[in-house]
C-alpha cells in the first residue's frame, strides 16, 4: 500500500469515527474563525458536514477583533484563532481548559499583482529597498501578520517613511493588491495565495519572520458540546492535515 492509499485510508477512518461519535441528531455549530485559516476551512467544513450531518455557521474576521466580539457576547461554540488569543480566553474561563489544540501555522509574506515586477525581499536589506521603492504598501494594523510586519519596519528603521504611503488592508490585502490600491501587500502567506491575481514574491527573511500558530478551542458556554468536540477533533485530525498543507498552512 503506497503513501497516498495510506493517507486516504486514514482520512476515511477519521471521518467514519466522527460520524459514529457525533450521533444521529444534527446540530448547528457556531464558529468564530480568523481569516488566516479561511483558505482551508471551507473545504474542511464541507467534508465535516457531509460526514456528520452537522451544520457549521462560521464568521470570519481578524483574530483580535473576533476575540473582542466574543467577549462582548457574540455566540460561538468553537473558536479558531491565534494561539495566544485562545490561551488568553482559556485563562478568562471563556474557553474550556484543556480543549485548545494547535492545528496550523503560517508565516508572513509579501504579494504583488500578477504580472507586476517582483522585487527581491530575500534579505533584510533587500526587503528594506523593496519597501522604500514601492509607491504604496498595505497590511492589517490589527491582524497578527500586520502587527508582525509593523515590527519589521521598526527594526529596519523605516516605519516613519512607510506611513506616508501605507494603507490599512483589514482582511483584504490580496484584493487590494489586485485592485491596484496597493503595490505591495504584506499578509499571511496562505491569505495571499488564496486570492486570484496575486503573486507571492516570498516570505519575509528568516531573521525577520514571525510564525503565527492557529489554534482551536471549545467555548465554555457552548450548547452543542458533543458536536463541537467532534469538529475540533476533525480539524486536528489526519483528514485535515493534507488540506492545510495544500493551502500553505504548515502543520
Amino acid at each position: 500500500m503506497n503513501g497516498r492509499e495510506l493517507r486516504g485510508m486514514a482520512m476515511a477512518l477519521a471521518l467514519l469515527a466522527l460520524t459514529a461519535w457525533s450521533g444521529a441528531e444534527a446540530a448547528e455549530i457556531k464558529v468564530l474563525s480568523t481569516v488566516g485559516m479561511q483558505p482551508a476551512t471551507p473545504e474542511l467544513i464541507a467534508q465535516f458536514e457531509r460526514a456528520t450531518g452537522h451544520r457549521i455557521a462560521v464568521t470570519y474576521g481578524l483574530a483580535a477583533v473576533l476575540k473582542n466580539k466574543f467577549l462582548e457576547g457574540a455566540p460561538a461554540d468553537v473558536l479558531i484563532l491565534t494561539s495566544p488569543i485562545v490561551e488568553d480566553l482559556a485563562k478568562q474561563g471563556k474557553v474550556v481548559a484543556g480543549s485548545k489544540v494547535d492545528i496550523a501555522r503560517s508565516g508572513v509574506g509579501v504579494g504583488v499583482k500578477a504580472g507586476a515586477p517582483k522585487p527581491d525581499i530575500s534579505t533584510p536589506d533587500a526587503l528594506k529597498r523593496a519597501v522604500l521603492a514601492a509607491r504604496s504598501i498595505g497590511y492589517s494594523k490589527e491582524g497578527a501578520s500586520g502587527v508582525a510586519f509593523a515590527r519589521v519596519l521598526e527594526r529596519l528603521g523605516i516605519a516613519e517613511q512607510v506611513m506616508a504611503k501605507y494603507k490599512d488592508t483589514g482582511t483584504k490585502a490580496g484584493e487590494m493588491v489586485v485592485a491596484g490600491e496597493i503595490e505591495l501587500g504584506a499578509a499571511q502567506i496562505p491569505e495571499l495565495m488564496a486570492v486570484p491575481g496575486v503573486e507571492v514574491i516570498g516570505p519575509l527573511p528568516a531573521e525577520l519572520q514571525t510564525v503565527t500558530i492557529f489554534s482551536v478551542g471549545l467555548a465554555t458556554e457552548t450548547k452543542e458540546a458533543d458536536a463541537a468536540k467532534a469538529f475540533i477533533q476533525f480539524l486536528a485530525g489526519p483528514a485535515a492535515a493534507p488540506v492545510y498543507k495544500a493551502k500553505g498552512l504548515g502543520g
